[in-house]
């Protein structure tokens, strides 16, 4: 008595798991088939973190400058705003890491805010000070009219409706959309952005990281329309040095290290018109495996030393 197998339905489910495993992979190589390239009008490579916090005050106008004379492409700054309404270039609202004082930006007039210290530690490099004179926070207003072709990056510290809104009128008034990016790792944030100016340039906030590596590596990326422009993440490696984790936590950033510096996603963004920065690095070594890797930037916080390391490699490269 013969026994009849339909096999109808598995091989149905293996063509079409078959067929879709090979369009991912065509429009992870060729999105274009299926999105628009985005149009960004400057690519940097160099970007000053904080404006260079290893080699001046962190955030001050000093720092923007100096970062300037070391031709940086991009200033990455942070902001909040004032009791008083005005917007301002701190990482931290509240001011005792800064200035040495318990008071928090959001609960200050600007006219009262304290300088800062003549002294900061600088976050990546433990152990690392930086001083200096010019000790003023400044103005986001100010920043901008001092360095109006210069794209510059924007961290929006609070989830405030208000701050958005000014930072984004801000934005306008200088007639610089195209060469602004905004954002922060917080979801909410992120999306206020989006919905209060589609014209500037949005990054990834932590929510759609984890949902861009769940698309990559399911296959979905590249069947799905993105509306950010740019990938700012860390190079887990950075976040161990001279920090005391537990073995655990050393597991999970060698495994976030494995999941997110992949070449072939980087290079899927960039066909997309995306950029992809990695941070905070401050030394030749990291530099050059964030090139490797295909990183379209570098966020440091020593723009003389990157500098010199992209001219050397430009050297390199018209040498051979």
């Amino acid at each position: 008595m013969g026994v009849c197998v339909d096999l109808g339905v598995p091989s149905l489910l293996g063509a079409t798991l078959a067929t879709y495993l090979g369009l991912s992979l065509v429009l992870l190589r060729w999105p274009h088939l299926l999105h628009g390239r985005k149009k960004l009008t400057f690519v940097a490579r160099h970007i000053s973190h904080r404006g260079g916090a290893g080699e001046r005050l962190e955030n001050s106008m000093s720092a923007f400058r100096n970062a300037v004379q070391c031709n940086t492409e991009m200033l990455e700054l942070d902001c909040h705003l004032t009791k008083d309404g005005h917007v301002v270039v701190s990482h931290d609202n509240h001011l005792q890491r800064l200035c040495g004082r318990d008071i928090r930006i959001s609960d200050t007039d600007f006219k009262d805010l304290p300088p800062l210290l003549p002294e900061l530690e600088v976050d990546f490099h433990q152990g690392q000070f930086v001083t200096g004179s010019d000790r003023q926070i400044v103005l986001l207003r100010d920043v901008f009219r001092s360095f109006p072709q210069l794209p510059i990056n924007v961290d929006i510290k609070m989830d405030s409706d208000e701050l958005i809104a000014q930072v984004s009128s801000l934005v306008h008034e200088f007639g610089r959309e195209e060469i602004t990016v905004w954002g922060n790792f917080r979801h909410s944030v992120t999306q206020k952005c989006y919905r209060q100016n589609t014209s500037i340039g949005l990054l990834f906030s932590i929510r759609r990281v984890f949902w861009l590596l769940v698309w990559f590596y399911s296959g979905l990326l590249g069947w799905l329309p993105l509306h950010e422009s740019f990938l700012e993440i860390p190079m887990p490696s950075v976040l161990m040095k001279g920090a005391h984790l537990s073995w655990s936590q050393r597991l999970l950033l060698r495994v976030a290290s494995f999941l997110l510096l992949r070449p072939a996603l980087f290079r899927h963004l960039q066909r997309r018109g995306c950029q992809v920065f990695l941070w905070v690095l401050n030394n030749e070594d990291e530099y050059q495996r964030a090139f490797d890797l295909g990183a379209s930037g570098v966020m440091t916080d020593y723009p003389s030393r990157l500098r010199a390391f992209l001219d050397s490699q430009g050297q390199l490269s018209q040498d051979s």
